[in-house]
C-alpha cells in the first residue's frame, strides 16, 4: 500500500447507491475552524465576558523549593485600595479538602500551601482585587515567614537514605515501588550468553501552548454550588477530584469550556488545581473571580513531563534477537502525585516491549517525589521516556554485536501473522505489518542514498550519523491501566476500573439541519472538520450541512469521567462515537420513513440530501422533510415509534478490561506503528546539531483527514525537536527554577525545525468504529531517541561513547568532541578576583566587571558614594535608604526585570574602605518574589579629567526573579549599572549621556544580551 492510498471501506460505512459523491472521510479537507482563528474572532476563555463585580486574582508563589511555612501577614495587602480579599491556606482548610492521591500513601496536596511549601512557585496566597494590576501590587505587601529545608532536586537524591522527606508522614521520598514478572525472564537470561545493558535519564520537558491557564469561577451560596469556566482539556475523571476538594457532590460543580483553546498538548489538564483554588476564592470573597496565568507562572509552576531514570538489560542471541528484558524505571513526579499521576509511568505498561516480539519481561517501577513542580499529562506522556531507553538499548545491541541497527530492529519486530499480538505484559497490538511498513519507509524515504551521503561526508572528516527508532503509538487509554500501580488485593478493595468511554450526540432540527456535540474539548486538532466529514457521510449530506459544537457544559451535556481530549482518543474514540450516534439516528429515521417509501427499513438509503429505497431510487423524499416530521408532525409517526430527533452514543472499546490478578493490562485500545530514520551532522567547530534529513513513517489505521494528520505529525515533530535539542527545565542546586522565559527555555521556531518527509501506510484497526488510531503524539515518542541514536552514530566517528543527556546542546557535545579548556590564568599580582557568586549554592549567578570615567576627583566621588542621601539618589528604583550602623544601610528598592517587578528590602554594608581609592560592597535582599545577595569591589583611580571607577561583582538571585532566566538578568544588570553611572556622572558635575533611540534590532540584541 503506498503512502497516499486510502484504506478500504469498513463494514461500518454507509451503503451508497451509485452514482454517489465520494465520501468525505479520507479526504484532505481544510479545517473549518481556521476562518475564526485567522480573522481574529475566535473566542478564547480570556475573551469571554465576565459577570458584574468580578474580581481579578494574582497568586503569591513560594520563592523556596522546600520550606516550612511559619506565618503569613496579609494586613498590609488588605489595606491596599481596591483589594477585596486575600485568601490563604487557612481558608483552604476551612472550606476545601486535600486532593485525592493515586497511590496508597499518607501525603496531602492542597490548592494552597498549608504548613509547608514543596516547590518554587507553589501557591501560598491569592489577592483578589478590582483589577489584576492592583492585585499584583498588593502581593508585595504580603509578608511570609519561611524556614528553609534541605531540598531534594534529583532522582538520585530522592533515593538517598538521609534525604529530607517531602512528606514526613510517608517517611521517605520513595513513595511507591512495584515489581512485575511476565513469562520466564530468569530462564531467558540464564540461557543466553550475552547481556546488553543501557542506563539513561530522560529529563523534564514540557509543551508550551500559546494560551496559558484561564479560570472564571463563581460560587452560589444559596445552592452551595460552583460554576466554573476554564480551558480544562480533561480527562474528566478529574471532575470528581475537583468536586471532592471543594466539598460538594459532582452535580454541584458545573464545569464549562470555552469555544476555542490556544493549544494544550496535555498541559491544560493541570489547570484543575486552579479550578479548585479559584472556586475557593469566589466563595471567600462572595464575588466571581477571574484568573489568567502568565507565561512565567506557566513555565515555573504549571506542569511538565516526568523525569525518568531507566536501566534496561537485554538477554540477546548472537544474531541480535532479544529474548528477555529486565527493566528498572524510576519516575520523578515532582512535589506531589497530582491526578492522574502516576499515569506517565503506567500508561505504556501494556506496550513496554514496544513493537518487538519479546516474550519475557521483568519490571520494577519506582516513584519518587522531589522539590519540583508536580508533573502531569504532556504530549506523548510516558512514551518518550519509555522509548528513549528501549530504542537506545536496541542501538546498543547492534553496536556491541557488530550488527546493522536496522537489521536488529527488523529481526525483533512483531510479525504480521502474529496480529493481533498479545505482549508479555498484556497489551494487544491490534493490526499492522511492521516489517512491510519499515521496508516501505526504507524504499520511499531513500535510506540507501542517505547512507551514501553519510559515507561521503565522513570521508571528508565530517561528523555525520544516521539514527533509527521503531515504536508503537498507543491511543485511547484504558482507565484501568492506572490501577496497575495497586496490588491485586488493593484493586479488589477499590473496585474495578476499565474501559475508555467516548460520548457524542447527533440531532436533527425542524429544518433538516444536523448538529453534533461531543465531550471533547479541542485544542487545534480540527474536531469540527472531522466530525462534519464523518456525520455528512452517514446521512449523505453536504459537508456544510453539519454543524459541530465543541463547547462542553457538564451541567447540560452528555459526558462521562473518561471524557476529554487526551491520550490520542479523538479519531478512534470520539469521531467513532459520533459515527455510532449518527448511524443509530439514521436507522431510526429509516424505520419511520420505510412505510412511505413502501420498502423495508434495511433497504432505505441516504445520499445526496435524499432518502430513498435502494430498489427504487426515484421514489425519494428530501432529507429535510424526513428530519422535520418528528418536529412538525409527531402525530403521523407509526404507532409505538419515537421521533428521530436526537441520539447520544456512549462507546467503549471491548478489548479494554481491568488488570488481571497477574497484572496483565491492555493499557490502550489500539496501537499505531511508527518507523523513523534521520541523518544529522555535528559541526566540529560550534558543536551544533543540524538535522539534514528526517523521514517518519506512520501506520495510524484509517486516515480520516490526511491534511489534518500531516498537521498533527508536524506539530509532534516540532515538539520532539525541542525536547531533543533545545528545551530544558533548569534548576539550581537549591531547587530554584532558572528558566522561566523563552530567553532560557528555548522553544524551537520554524527556523530550527526542518520539514520531515512524512509517509503513510494504513492498517485499519478492528477495534474502532472507523478503523482510525491515534497519530498526534507519536513523534514525541520516536523523534528524541531517533535523533539521539543519530548523534551517537555521528560521535562514533570521533571515538566517543554515545550521546549526552537530553537536550543535546552544543555545550554538551563540545565537552565530548574537544579537549578540555585550559584553566583560567591566575590574576596578576595585586589584582582582585571577581567575587564568587552565591550561585554555587543554587540560584542564578551573575558576574561582571567594567569601568567608567567620572568628571570629578576621587575625593568627590568617594564623598558621594558614602553619603546616604547621594547614594539613594544614585541607586535605580531606590525609594528609601536609611543608615542603620557604621557604613551599613537598609534600602527599599523597586526593581523590574522583564515580566517581573518587585519591592525588595535590602541590607547593604561597605567594608575594606581605603579612602579615596577602594571599597567593597556586600548586600542581600528579600521580597515576595525571592531573594538576592552579592559582593562587589570598587576602585577609584585618578585621571587627568577626573576619576576612573572600576567595578567587579558577583551576585546570586533566586525565586521568581531568578526564573526570568540568565540572559534577561544579565541584560538587566548591565542596564541597572549603566543607570547608576549615568546618575553618578551627572551628580559629579558632568553631562549625562544623551538618550538613545536604538533600532528594533539593537533593542532585541540588547534584550538577548548580545549587545551592550
Amino acid at each position: 500500500m503506498t503512502a497516499t492510498q486510502t484504506a478500504p471501506a469498513t463494514a461500518t460505512q454507509t451503503i451508497e447507491v451509485k452514482p454517489s459523491p465520494a465520501p468525505f472521510v479520507g479526504r484532505a479537507m481544510p479545517r473549518v475552524e481556521d476562518a475564526a482563528l485567522l480573522t481574529g474572532v475566535a473566542r478564547y476563555a480570556d475573551d469571554l465576558p465576565v459577570k458584574p463585580g468580578t474580581l481579578h486574582a494574582a497568586i503569591l508563589r513560594s520563592p523556596h523549593a522546600h520550606a516550612d511555612l511559619l506565618g503569613i501577614d496579609i494586613t498590609a495587602a488588605l489595606a491596599v485600595p481596591g483589594v477585596a480579599a486575600v485568601v490563604t491556606g487557612a481558608d483552604a482548610k476551612r472550606h476545601a479538602s486535600a486532593f485525592l492521591v493515586g497511590i496508597r500513601a499518607p501525603m496531602e496536596h492542597w490548592c494552597l500551601a498549608i504548613d509547608r511549601v514543596r516547590h518554587v512557585g507553589e501557591p501560598v496566597a491569592v489577592v483578589l482585587a478590582d483589577s489584576r494590576y492592583l492585585a499584583e501590587d498588593a502581593l508585595d505587601r504580603i509578608e511570609v515567614r519561611y524556614r528553609p529545608l534541605p531540598p531534594v532536586t534529583s532522582i538520585a537524591q530522592a533515593l538517598e537514605e538521609g534525604s529530607e522527606p517531602l512528606h514526613p508522614a510517608v517517611g521517605s521520598n520513595l513513595v511507591n515501588s512495584r515489581s512485575f514478572r511476565y513469562g520466564d525472564p530468569e530462564a531467558a537470561f540464564a540461557s543466553t550468553a550475552r547481556t546488553v545493558s543501557v542506563e539513561v535519564e530522560y529529563p523534564r520537558n514540557s509543551c508550551t501552548p500559546m494560551e496559558c491557564f484561564v479560570v472564571l469561577a463563581d460560587y452560589d451560596a444559596a445552592e452551595d454550588s460552583y460554576e466554573v469556566l476554564s480551558n480544562f482539556s480533561g480527562p474528566f475523571a478529574v471532575h470528581p477530584v475537583m468536586a471532592k476538594a471543594l466539598n460538594v457532590p459532582g452535580s454541584r460543580l458545573r464545569l464549562k469550556t470555552p469555544p476555542h483553546s490556544g493549544g494544550s498538548f496535555g498541559n491544560k489538564q493541570a489547570v484543575f488545581p486552579y479550578v479548585v483554588l479559584m472556586g475557593l476564592c469566589a466563595r471567600v470573597a462572595g464575588r466571581p473571580v477571574k484568573w489568567v496565568e502568565d507565561r512565567l507562572e506557566h513555565l515555573m509552576a504549571a506542569t511538565s513531563a516526568t523525569a525518568r531514570r531507566m536501566r534496561i538489560d537485554a538477554a540477546v542471541e548472537p544474531d541480535g534477537r532479544v529474548l528477555a528484558l529486565r527493566m528498572e524505571q524510576t519516575e520523578d513526579c515532582g512535589a506531589y502525585l497530582r491526578a492522574p499521576e502516576p499515569a506517565s509511568l503506567y500508561r505504556n505498561h501494556g506496550n513496554l516491549t514496544g513493537a518487538y516480539d519479546i516474550p519475557n519481561l521483568a519490571v520494577t517501577n519506582r516513584i519518587v517525589v522531589t522539590n519540583k513542580t508536580p508533573t502531569g499529562l504532556n504530549r506523548g506522556f510516558g512514551g518518550g521516556q519509555l522509548y528513549y531507553g528501549l530504542e537506545r538499548l536496541m542501538n546498543r545491541v547492534a553496536a556491541e554485536l557488530g550488527l546493522d541497527p536496522l537489521d536488529v530492529i527488523r529481526r525483533n519486530l512483531v510479525a504480521v501473522d502474529a496480529m493481533p499480538y498479545r505482549t508479555a505484559s498484556g497489551g494487544t497490538l491490534d493490526s499492522g505489518d511492521y516489517r512491510a511498513t519499515l521496508d516501505q519507509a526504507v524504499r520511499e524515504g531513500a535510506l540507501d542514498a542517505l547512507k551514501a551521503r553519510r559515507d561521503a561526508l565522513r570521508a571528508e572528516g565530517r561528523l555525520y550519523g544516521i539514527g533509527y527508532a521503531a515504536v508503537v503509538e498507543p491511543s485511547i487509554s484504558n482507565m484501568g491501566y492506572i490501577t496497575t500501580v495497586l496490588t491485586a488485593d488493593e484493586r479488589r478493595k477499590a473496585g474495578p476500573k476499565n474501559g475508555a468511554q467516548a460520548t457524542a450526540s447527533v440531532a436533527v432540527d425542524p429544518t433538516g439541519g444536523v448538529s453534533v456535540t461531543v465531550a471533547s474539548a479541542p485544542q487545534g486538532q480540527g474536531h469540527r472538520t472531522v466530525l462534519a466529514q464523518v456525520v455528512a457521510d452517514v446521512f449523505g449530506l453536504r459537508f456544510e450541512d453539519i454543524r459541530v459544537n465543541t463547547d462542553l457544559d457538564t451541567g447540560k451535556d452528555a459526558w462521562s469521567i473518561a471524557s476529554g481530549n487526551y491520550s490520542s482518543r479523538f479519531a478512534g474514540a470520539v469521531a467513532g462515537a459520533a459515527q455510532v450516534a449518527a448511524t443509530r439516528l439514521r436507522g431510526r429515521m429509516a424505520v419511520l420513513v420505510a412505510g412511505q417509501l413502501n420498502c423495508r427499513a434495511d433497504d432505505v438509503r441516504f445520499a445526496s440530501g435524499k432518502v430513498f429505497s435502494e430498489a427504487n431510487p426515484d421514489n425519494s423524499l428530501s432529507f429535510s422533510r424526513v428530519a422535520a416530521a418528528g418536529h412538525w408532525a409527531p402525530g403521523t409517526l407509526p404507532d409505538g415509534q419515537e421521533a428521530a430527533l436526537r441520539e447520544t452514543a456512549f462507546w467503549t472499546p471491548e478489548p479494554l478490561k481491568a488488570p488481571t490478578d497477574a497484572d496483565h493490562i491492555n493499557s490502550s485500545a489500539c496501537y499505531g506503528f511508527i518507523f523513523d530514520f534521520c541523518g544529522v551532522e555535528i559541526d566540529r567547530t560550534t558543536s551544533a546539531v543540524r538535522i539534514d534529513r528526517y523521514v517518519t513513517m506512520h501506520d495510524a489505521g484509517r486516515l480520516l483527514n490526511p491534511l489534518l494528520v500531516e498537521g498533527q505529525i508536524l506539530g509532534g515533530f516540532a515538539h520532539a525537536v525541542g525536547t531533543a535539542l533545545y528545551e530544558e527545565y533548569a534548576y539550581g542546586d537549591d531547587g530554584r527554577f532558572l528558566s522561566g522565559t523563552f530567553a532560557d527555555y528555548l522553544v524551537p521556531t520554524a527556523c530550527e525545525v526542518p520539514v520531515p518527509v512524512i509517509l503513510h501506510r494504513e492498517s485499519p484497526s478492528p477495534v474502532t468504529p472507523l478503523g482510525a488510531k491515534g497519530v498526534g503524539e507519536g513523534n514525541c515518542m520516536s523523534t528524541p531517541v531517533c535523533l539521539a541514536n543519530a548523534v551517537a552514530d555521528a560521535l562514533s566517528a570521533a571515538s566517543v561513547d554515545g550521546p549526552p543527556s537530553l537536550p543535546i546542546t552544543p555545550a554538551k557535545l563540545a565537552a565530548l568532541i574537544h579537549p578540555p579548556e585550559p584553566p583560567r590564568p591566575a590574576p596578576a599580582a595585586g589584582a582582585r578576583e571577581i567575587p564568587p557568586s552565591a550561585a554555587a549554592k543554587g540560584g542564578r549567578g551573575l558576574t561582571g566587571e567594567g569601568s567608567r570615567e567620572v568628571p570629578a576627583n576621587p575625593e568627590q566621588v568617594w564623598a558621594i558614594l558614602l553619603d546616604p542621601k547621594e547614594l539613594a539618589a544614585l541607586l535605580p528604583g531606590c525609594e528609601a535608604l536609611d543608615l542603620v550602623g557604621p557604613n551599613a544601610y537598609r534600602a527599599e528598592v523597586v526593581v523590574g526585570i522583564g515580566p517581573v517587578r518587585g519591592r525588595y528590602t535590602a541590607e547593604v554594608a561597605l567594608s575594606d574602605l581605603d579612602p579615596p581609592n577602594a571599597l567593597t560592597l556586600a548586600g542581600s535582599g528579600t521580597s515576595a518574589l525571592g531573594s538576592g545577595s552579592g559582593t562587589g569591589h570598587v576602585t577609584l583611580e585618578r585621571t587627568p579629567t577626573g576619576t576612573r571607577v572600576t567595578y567587579l561583582y558577583g551576585a546570586s538571585v533566586g525565586g521568581k526573579v531568578a526564573a526570568v532566566g540568565g540572559r534577561m538578568l544579565d541584560s538587566a544588570s548591565r542596564l541597572l549599572i549603566g543607570q547608576f553611572f549615568e546618575k553618578l556622572v551627572a551628580r559629579a558635575g558632568g553631562t549625562a549621556a544623551p538618550a538613545e533611540h536604538p533600532s528594533l534590532l539593537a533593542r532585541l540584541l540588547r534584550l538577548l544580551g548580545l549587545k551592550r
